[in-house]
């Protein structure tokens, strides 16, 4: 009998059987912003997360990418999406657990907050991701109509997912997206181009060419197109009340880098019937409210795929063994993976705090709104930023393990760049920052106040802060400027909410690198004296 040629051994096991949102960062984050009465719904949901069955439904929806149909076999045309079944598992998933719209219906103090973690939890696959996102952050810009949001507002904060063309009207729940961009403009969607037209009946017909229109089988978006008086908001559903297709032409799926589950599409609008939403010529104003939600999740969507990243690497190094010692007990992986650690542990800090500011804005807070304006565009600019540095190393702590699609490691690699391009790439946000500062100065004084409640905890904050206040009092070039003064503004916000709530161990770690500049330029650069073993058991999990 021969000798076995294909023994497996020092290899980690499956990362399954665990609850994706037991990440300690994250729970204290919910009791303290409000939600702490969610904490079994999230670990629930997280637990879902952690399953070999979730994540394969992830898996096939992501190896199995939509696919367009423009025609029938008769030469109408029908522009349908087909996407797998696992696809709308996940989807019908996420609505019944209320990740979309559904905090919108809910008083409870800290509703916002709850759907975060949820949404940070449920990380099994970032495709499904987008159109639940929008569909969140449609209500508000809805409600610029009252009408129009008595009608479709239950339905979007309904939590059965309903998927299928339908007058929307009729379903029992509705998914919702946008259009915005456009081929000659990109952010700069004052450059657009499409145009509508009033009718008699006080409806509107579009016509034009949209760049980006992701998720298009949605049943209603929410679209830019010029009027005599500017620039105007626009709902458009894919079906009209009488049960005709609104004649929106799906051109081609996007062939894009990042997820293949989410269909991204280019479309025409010939004629397409349309409901105005706010003001005629004030349709940035209207939205910005729907980009204002989807760049939280943006910064949501970042902090969880650095999490997700970085325990599959601490993972990896507990079980994986060379030069005599287990990977996570070798000194310079172990300053590489505390370092990530704190860098996502820092992200997941500020994004909970920024869905605890939208939830008490939404109830009235005005302060809250005031330190959300500046602290969103600040956060987002940088969370989003730091998010594909995190995932490259993470999969570098794997090596060619982590290479391959199988770990899953590159789905993330692939997918965390979109979140600091989608609604606002770095300068957008940088330069939104400035201009809040700006025209808003009151956002600035609520975002020194928060960040001033851990004044004389760290002298290494304190000096940050005089720093970047000195920086902002020379406004020569201040555009110029504005990446290094956003990323400074952000390093202090994370900062101090890290003297504020986490361990010793990660705030003196994220003070000493971030902030005092003790640091290299890379991960793993980190100076000797910091509590490692106590940073590193930030991100072990248990298996059942």
């Amino acid at each position: 009998m021969t000798a076995p040629t294909h023994e497996v051994t020092n290899q980690a096991p499956p990362l399954v059987g665990h609850d994706t949102s037991a990440d300690p960062a994250l729970r204290a984050a919910v009791d303290r912003e409000g939600a702490g009465w969610a904490l079994d719904e999230i670990s629930e949901l997280g637990r879902l997360a952690g399953t070999a069955e979730a994540q394969e439904w992830g898996r096939l929806a992501e190896r199995t990418p939509p696919v367009l149909t423009t025609h029938d076999r008769f030469g109408h045309r029908i522009d349908e999406v087909e996407y797998t079944p696992t696809y709308h598992r996940l989807m019908e998933t996420a609505v019944g657990h209320g990740l979309h719209a559904a905090p919108w219906a809910d008083d409870r103090p800290g509703a916002h907050v709850a759907r975060a973690a949820k949404f940070m939890a449920w990380n099994v696959d970032a495709g499904h991701g987008c159109p639940i996102s929008m569909t969140y952050a449609v209500v508000p810009a809805l409600r610029a109509d009252a009408d129009l949001a008595a009608t479709y507002e239950p339905l979007l904060t309904s939590t059965t997912y309903d998927p299928g063309l339908r007058v929307p009207s009729t379903k029992q729940g509705l998914i919702a997206g946008m259009s915005m961009t456009e081929k000659q403009g990109g952010s700069d969607v004052r450059a657009n181009t499409t145009e509508a037209l009033e009718q008699p009946d006080g409806s509107y017909r579009l016509t034009g060419h949209k760049w980006f229109t992701s998720a298009p089988m949605s049943d209603l978006f929410l679209a830019l197109a010029q009027t005599a008086e500017g620039l105007s908001c626009f709902l458009v559903p894919r079906v009209l009340p009488d049960g005709a297709r609104n004649p929106m032409h799906l051109m081609r799926l996007k062939d894009k880098l990042g997820n293949k589950s989410n269909a991204s599409s280019e479309i025409e609008y010939d004629g397409a019937v349309a409901w105005r939403v706010g003001e005629e010529g004030r349709g940035v104003r209207t939205i910005v409210e729907m980009v204002n939600m989807t760049r939280l999740d943006c910064t949501l969507g970042t902090a969880s795929g650095m999490r997700a990243a970085v325990v599959q690497a601490t993972h990896h190094a507990r079980h994986r063994h060379a030069f005599g010692k287990a990977l996570v007990d070798q000194p310079l992986m172990r300053n590489v993976l505390a370092d990530l650690v704190v860098e996502s542990e820092a992200a997941t800090t500020v994004a909970m705090r920024l869905a605890g500011a939208t939830d008490r804005a939404v109830r009235g807070d005005d302060d809250e709104a005031s330190f959300r304006r500046l602290a969103l565009a600040v956060s987002k600019y940088w969370v989003c930023k730091r998010g594909p540095v995190v995932a490259g190393e993470a999969m570098e702590c794997l090596g060619g393990n982590g290479y391959v699609e199988d770990s899953g490691m590159p789905r993330i690699y692939r997918e965390l760049p979109l979140l600091s391009i989608w609604e606002g790439s770095g300068n957008v946000a940088a330069l939104d920052a400035l201009r809040a500062i700006g025209r808003e100065p009151e956002s600035l004084d609520r975002f020194f106040t928060e960040v001033e409640v851990a004044a004389g905890a760290d002298h290494r904050l304190d000096d940050a802060l005089a720093l970047v206040k000195k920086e902002l009092s020379d406004i020569d070039e201040i555009e110029l400027r504005g990446r290094r003064l956003v990323e400074q503004l952000a390093l202090v916000l994370q900062g101090s909410l890290l003297v504020q709530h986490a361990p010793s161990a990660v705030a003196d770690a994220f003070c000493a690198t971030r902030l005092a500049r003790d640091w290299g330029g890379a991960f793993g650069t980190m100076p000797k004296g910091l509590d490692l073993d106590a940073v590193l058991e930030r991100a072990f999990v248990e298996m059942g």
